[in-house]
């Protein structure tokens, strides 16, 4: 089973949110979707699973439009932030109440794994939603997501106001989860060094565009942060790939990734170290060079 994307753009208005983009996510594996704010992340999802309607493009299940297609939507889940504000009606809910409203709505939906989670979160699922703290509500999320059982499933900030054991709890559930069933997960989060070394793909967007689609430890295995006098820098770095140079004085630094075969040339006086995803990230998305 695939969920693929073609040609996708989404225009606000005055606002272009999405600018062709075009994936493939298959079956059985846990994406990394990152960015800065408003690169697009969150409407991205909407759009992949019917949420919220392309302006252009198309977006199908195994040849199957995703679209008001019942048969499409049966398999996928956007669990995202929960508006309780009085006007949407959510608030009013109490929390027991939404999980069987979802019940309702996922056809695979596991009752057994929504009681359990709701123990080892301790949820009180006698409070109304509006009551719910920050963390409890992305615990209701987290909840909805898992127990949908949902062949692709998306999370949006599913860590957000979580502590840091709330967190771990997250990341072991996700990892079970998918070992157990295949499940394909997509995560969108702004905590990435937590959650890199459960990425096996990560989808890197920046101003509604893909920049970046790599598998994760390839990618990061692949950069190097390189430092020393500018000109010995330039003369490593020459031919290759580079990100965000950084000037002070005679010295210089820079980011570069290294396809298949590249290495760099030894004899020189720098020094090369090796980057985390974070900082992968941030070396692509950050600050504009500075000189």
């Amino acid at each position: 089973m695939k969920l693929i994307c073609e040609h996708i753009t989404k225009q606000y208005k005055d606002k272009l949110a999405l600018n062709d983009i075009s994936l493939t996510l298959e079956q059985g594996k846990i994406y990394g979707l990152i960015g800065r704010n408003g690169a697009g992340k969150t409407t991205l999802l909407s759009v992949l699973t019917a949420q919220n309607p392309a302006t252009s493009g198309s977006v199908t299940l195994d040849d199957m439009a995703v679209w008001e297609n019942r048969s499409a939507l049966e398999h996928l889940c956007f669990s995202r932030e929960l508006n309780v504000s009085a006007e949407s009606g959510l608030g009013s809910m109490k929390v027991k109440e939404y999980l069987r409203t979802a019940s309702i709505y996922y056809r695979d939906w596991d009752s057994a794994m929504a009681e359990r989670l709701v123990d080892l979160f301790e949820l009180p699922v006698k409070k109304r939603m509006s009551k719910l703290s920050k963390g409890m509500l992305s615990m209701v999320t987290i909840i909805v997501a898992m127990a949908s059982k949902a062949a692709f499933t998306f999370l949006d900030e599913p860590v957000a106001g979580l502590d840091v054991v709330a967190r771990e709890q997250f990341y072991k559930l996700l990892i079970e989860e998918y070992t157990e069933t295949g499940r394909t997960f997509v995560v969108s989060t702004h905590i990435i060094e937590e959650a890199a070394d459960v990425l096996e793909e990560v989808i890197i967007l920046k101003d509604g565009k893909v920049l970046l689609e790599a598998d994760t430890q390839a990618l990061v295995d692949s950069a190097r942060y390189i430092s020393g006098k500018a000109e010995d820098v330039d003369t490593v770095t020459a031919g290759l790939e580079t990100h965000h140079p950084e000037v002070s004085g005679r010295a210089k630094s820079v980011t570069v990734l290294l396809k298949p075969g590249q290495s760099l040339p030894a004899g020189y006086d720098v020094s090369i170290q090796p980057l985390n995803l974070q900082k992968v990230f941030l070396a692509l998305c950050g600050e504009e060079e500075r000189q």
